[in-house]
């Protein structure tokens, strides 16, 4: 049986999933190479740099379980260690 955590996990990675898909098809789509911060589905900030996007995920949430943030760079393969970062 899945825990909440990770089924809102799951849930955020196939949305930063559907992103960075979108951007290999139009590299000019606002994420292309930005940071996404993502909480419970949802795309709640779109940054330049990390701590940019930190700052502002945690000011929307203060469950980190909840929180998925991904750099979104349409030239690399999506799931590298360097691309995804949960926050727990």
């Amino acid at each position: 049986m899945m825990s909440d955590s990770e089924s809102v996990y799951d849930l955020n990675e196939q949305v930063a999933r559907r992103i960075h898909e979108e951007t290999q098809r139009d590299p000019q789509s606002p994420y292309a190479k930005k940071c996404v911060g993502i909480v419970d589905g949802q795309v709640v900030v779109v940054a330049d740099n990390w701590d940019e996007l930190f700052l502002c995920i945690r000011q929307s949430e203060a469950d980190l379980e909840k929180c998925f943030c991904a750099w979104i760079d349409p030239d690399t393969h999506f799931g590298a260690e360097n691309e995804i970062w949960a926050l727990r």
